[in-house]
């Protein structure tokens, strides 16, 4: 029945998804084995104890009558002075026994903690390090809010396994050893009838931990649920109050939270019989090792002390065996937790970088007959698009909302692969350079424009590896029309942007991402209509800039205005993913085809402004 509760309790532990955690154990075995060594020590020096109070509970026993039998002589006082000393012997080791079990108690706390701690830290950089390999595709399908979930909730639930539940595991299991075979050398009969209802108590746990189990993940579900929509709704805060959705979106969020609240009181209902049955479970126990433990004394087999003995090895077994219930409880959450990271852990790129040598780029562009699906709506965004920029063009294009041209900037990224043809750097397919190489020699500003929390001069250096000096901000702040701006603000460019750049107007944040751009020195620069929120006269001045400062960049520039890109070398329109026009300015509007309408049209509405 012993070894029925052991296989129970490893059963219990035993779980597939916390295998991913070995590696990390191995990475501070010994921490883990000394760990394990204090443990024991402590559990000998406490097993010890009740074996002292045995021994002067029968050291009283054994005495009492010779000492009544001496009543009036000269002995009974050397009697008592003897039997003082020996009490006061057995008290010294107790308490001695008692401080070198603290002293180990302590070290092995020294040892296993602060190895859940330091293998906690690394989870977590493992994690945040996992999540910068993965591709774009990756992060469209998982929202934010999960992401930050599973690096802090479930990895502290994971820490919680690693630390206290494998203490007190190890703790449970010496315990054990060292208790059951100190009551087998007193009495074998008297051990069975003790410890007979703890099989019974781990059964008991086994299943109720299962149940755990399973409100455990629905919990953690419903947790990152709450965090996204959270997430959500501060980033979108001026969205929110603009269309006075403040009272739906708290009734909305308070049903969610009434969500997990009673999912989390199902998971504590199964909690609260850990509780109850271990206490009715000891205290049968208790009574059969009293009673039975008075009839051996009777027969003779063993002395009163032995029954004392065994009381104190049951109180003693109490909270080992209470921490089952509590262990699996940890271990079954830490289970459903280390399953959501495994999802992610196990995820792979579709982008990899090839082992290839670095190599220095110049800017030369090719596209063949370029087609893309992507992979998770299967919307084909780009058929058969083919152009070509030796070191120094400038490319526009333009094209209808939808007609592919932030996907050709994706491409040349690589933040995809393309479905059919080619993209070439250099004459070397994009596929066969290292990502670091092609990120590195391309400046990128995305349409969603994005600025840290940080000083205005720290993103425009984000690019570099360190601070930019202040006249080198000054200069691409002045390349990108946004630093007479900047040196108006109290502390220029120390001033802080707030969250996504919140305290800064759309074209402010616009023109300081194209300076953090810029000031890489990059060979490539690809602008995806980050002119949006500019008006036309810092548009063309920008556009001036990069003809002029940046002449021997290569340039792609999507945009929906003409008006800044006439003297530019390559004009491509889309259109449904298909190329419909290409060539030069003056090439394009003799055809009066797409592009003739666009200037006409922008002619006519810039006219229409004059004289409104």
């Amino acid at each position: 029945m012993d070894n029925c509760r052991i296989i129970v309790f490893v059963k219990i532990v035993n779980v597939k998804n916390l295998a991913a955690l070995n590696h990390y154990i191995l990475r501070y075995k010994w921490k883990f084995l000394l760990g394990f060594l204090f443990v024991a020590l402590s559990n000998y020096f406490n097993v010890l104890q009740p074996q002292m109070v045995r021994q002067a509970l029968d050291l009283v026993v054994q005495n009492i009558s010779l000492y009544r039998m001496q009543q009036g002589f000269a002995q009974q006082e050397q009697l008592l002075h003897s039997i003082g000393n020996g009490l006061l012997i057995f008290g010294l080791l107790v308490i001695l026994f008692a401080l070198l079990m603290g002293f180990f108690m302590y070290w092995m706390r020294q040892t296993i903690i602060v190895m859940s701690r330091l293998i906690e830290y690394d989870v977590r950089k493992d994690i945040y390090l996992h999540y910068q390999t993965l591709d774009q595709a990756f992060f469209r399908r998982n929202k934010t809010g999960d992401l930050m979930a599973r690096i802090t909730e479930d990895v502290s639930k994971v820490r919680m396994y690693l630390g206290p539940g494998i203490l007190y595991a190890m703790n449970l299991l010496t315990l054990f050893i060292l208790v059951v075979s100190s009551m087998i050398r007193v009495n074998i009969e008297l051990t069975i009838y003790t410890l007979a209802p703890l099989p019974l108590l781990s059964i008991s746990i086994y299943y109720i931990s299962n149940i755990i189990n399973k409100k455990s993940e629905i919990i953690q579900r419903q947790l990152s649920k709450l965090n996204s929509i959270a997430q959500e709704i501060y980033s979108g805060i001026r969205v929110v109050k603009s269309y006075v959705q403040e009272k739906f979106l708290v009734k909305y969020f308070d049903e969610e939270c009434r969500d997990y609240q009673e999912k989390s009181m199902q998971m504590v209902k199964a909690d609260a019989l850990f509780f109850p049955l271990i206490i009715f479970f000891i205290g049968i126990s208790s009574v059969l090792s009293i009673y039975i433990g008075g009839v051996k004394v009777n027969q003779g087999l063993i002395t009163p002390g032995n029954i004392a003995e065994f009381v104190i090895y049951i109180n003693m077994l109490t909270w080992p065996v209470t921490a089952i219930g509590w262990i699996a409880s940890i271990v079954q959450q830490a289970e459903a937790s280390q399953k959501r990271l495994n999802e992610f852990l196990d995820t792979t790129s579709t982008i990899l970088s090839p082992s290839s040598e670095p190599k220095a780029l110049t800017g030369d562009v090719r596209f063949e007959n370029v087609s893309f699906t992507y992979p998770d709506t299967g919307v084909k965004a780009l058929i058969n698009v083919h152009f070509h920029l030796h070191p120094g063009e400038k490319l526009a294009i333009l094209g209808r909302t939808g007609s592919g041209k932030s996907t050709i900037c994706d491409l040349l990224l690589r933040m995809y692969d393309v479905s059919g043809g080619s993209i070439q750097l250099d004459g070397t397919d994009l596929r066969s350079i290292r990502l670091e190489d092609i990120r590195k020699n391309i400046a990128y500003v995305p349409q969603d424009v994005f600025l840290f929390s940080d000083t205005i001069g720290e993103n425009i250096s984000f690019g570099l590896e360190k601070t930019a000096p202040r006249e080198q901000m000054e200069r691409y702040a002045e390349y990108a029309s946004v630093r007479d701006e900047v040196e108006s603000l109290p502390k220029q460019y120390d001033a802080m942007v707030g969250e996504r750049g919140v305290t800064l107007s759309g074209g402010q944040k616009q023109r300081i991402s194209i300076a953090r751009a810029l000031i890489k020195d990059p060979r490539i620069v690809v602008l995806d209509d980050c002119l949006s929120a500019v008006d036309t006269k810092t548009e063309r001045q920008i556009l001036d800039h990069l003809q002029s400062g940046l002449s021997r960049k290569t340039v792609i520039m999507v945009t929906h205005r003409v008006t800044g890109i006439t003297n530019f070398d390559h004009i491509l329109v889309l259109d449904r993913g298909r190329m419909v026009e290409y060539g030069n300015h003056d090439t394009l509007y003799a055809k009066q085809g797409y592009y003739f309408k666009m200037v006409e049209q922008q002619k006519l509405e810039e006219e229409q402004i004059k004289w409104d």
